[in-house]
């Protein structure tokens, strides 16, 4: 049975109140895990922590309390149906835009779904792709892509409503004037808000602005909160995210931690933090990880890895398209991904880890893929799938007690219980730890 099977019915909760389930449930995490006990996110770490304590952090932030009650003497089993936690991957335009062949079209979304519980867009939303000549929009592949999620119930971020590196700004912006860019940066934050009110879970803001950010240098500092509030005009329960790099491996964490400060002095609505994962090499520094994400979480926000690649950007795979990694290097490959997702997973403010491409047919850095272009999995997805739907999935069954209860510790998500032919649905969820199952007499 597919780890991801869809509920019967996922249309039936509307798209407002699943949207809010999966923003405030995220800020519940933080909540509950940072404000009672950051567990291993409290020592100032030398070193990274062993994967015992790791282990022993995953039970204490990732698992409550199935509480199942019949007649004394019921068997019952449960099983995982999705995490709450978000295990996810960007999707690629041409899966969405008629410039993939239809085949792997089928196979792209069939192994999406197989493996991931949420998605971003990858390049779809972003302006000078949707928008490369003024007044020229191309909503196509936006819609594609939300009417596909929405109809999978996955929770779809959007990457990003504004990036203000130079070569990434659209460029007929760049003859406009001061006043009339303020009017089309404003005019952008208010078609993204009403248009897609309600259906994007949350929105990456103004990408990597600690490295590039053209907007505030030709319209002043208060530009951000600016587009923010334009942005939450149009939709007033957008979710706005930063984004940036070289976060995780401590080369610009002061420089995030400074600029989020001061965005907060100005009053930005931050609903979360971004940090994007594919500035490592071959490997990872460990205690770098650990440190960036301890030092992130004194802001009690979620915390996304949104941009995950495995081998990543600084690796010698970089810019190789045709490179091919040998049975070793394939091991360490998956091992490396297996030591990131354990890290991120055990640490109580980290909501969510996004992979930037899972198949090698569509992933800026092929090698890094979990499918292989004949859609074969890699150790790596081996190792991946073995974490997210073995040791981090709850499967249990059991008896219960003579008086009527049966507890079993389960991991954060939605599960089926049964007993018998007969089944129940039920959400875990960590801002309360406990939920009740009763099957009557």
């Amino acid at each position: 049975m597919n780890p991801l099977s869809r509920l019967p019915s996922p249309r039936s909760e509307p798209t407002s109140s699943r949207l809010r389930r999966w923003r405030t449930g995220a800020v519940a995490v933080v909540a509950v895990a940072v404000g009672v006990s950051l567990g291993i996110g409290t020592v100032q770490a030398e070193a990274a922590p062993s994967k015992d304590t790791l282990d022993r952090a995953i039970r204490e932030h990732r698992q409550g309390v199935l509480v199942i009650e019949a007649r004394p003497g019921t068997a019952v089993a449960v099983e995982q149906v999705r995490h709450h936690f978000w295990f996810g991957a960007a999707l690629a335009n041409q899966a969405f835009g008629g410039r993939m062949g239809a085949d792997d079209v089928t196979a792209y979304r069939r192994i999406f779904l197989d493996n991931f519980n949420c998605a971003v867009t990858e390049n779809a939303l972003k302006w000078h792709v949707m928008e490369p000549r003024p007044g020229q929009i191309d909503y196509g592949v936006v819609e594609a892509m939300l009417n596909w999620t929405a109809e999978q119930e996955i929770p779809l971020r959007g990457h990003n409503i504004y990036w203000g590196i130079a070569n990434r700004v659209p460029a007929w912006q760049k003859s406009l004037d001061q006043d009339a860019l303020r009017e089309v940066v404003r005019q952008r934050a208010l078609d993204i808000g009403r248009r897609y009110r309600g259906r994007f879970a949350e929105y990456d803001l103004n990408n990597e602005m600690i490295h590039g950010n053209y907007y505030a240098e030709r319209l002043g500092p208060g530009i951000t909160k600016a587009m923010a509030d334009w942005v939450l005009e149009g939709d007033p329960e957008a979710a706005l995210y930063l984004n940036d790099y070289d976060i995780l491996t401590g080369r610009r964490l002061a420089d995030y931690v400074a600029h989020i400060r001061e965005l907060r002095r100005q009053g930005v609505a931050i609903a979360g933090l971004g940090v994007q994962g594919h500035l490592h090499g071959d490997t990872f520094d460990r205690d770098a990880l650990q440190a960036a994400l301890d030092e992130l979480a004194q802001f009690r926000l979620p915390i996304r890895v949104t941009e995950f690649n495995m081998p990543g950007q600084r690796s010698r795979y970089y810019g190789q398209r045709g490179a091919q990694l040998t049975a070793e290097e394939e091991g360490v490959k998956a091992q490396e991904l297996a030591d990131y997702y354990r890290i991120c997973f055990a640490h109580p403010a980290v909501t969510g880890i996004l992979m930037w491409g899972f198949w090698e047919g569509a992933n800026w850095i092929p090698v890094s893929s979990l499918y292989r272009r004949d859609w074969t999995p890699t150790p790596a997805a081996e190792a991946y799938r073995d974490l997210v739907f073995k040791e981090w999935w709850t499967r249990a069954q059991g008896t219960t007690d003579a008086q009527g209860r049966l507890e079993v510790r389960a991991f954060y998500g939605r599960h089926r219980v049964s007993r018998g032919s007969e089944q129940q649905t039920i959400m875990l969820a960590p801002a309360v730890g406990r939920a009740v199952v009763r099957f009557a007499d």
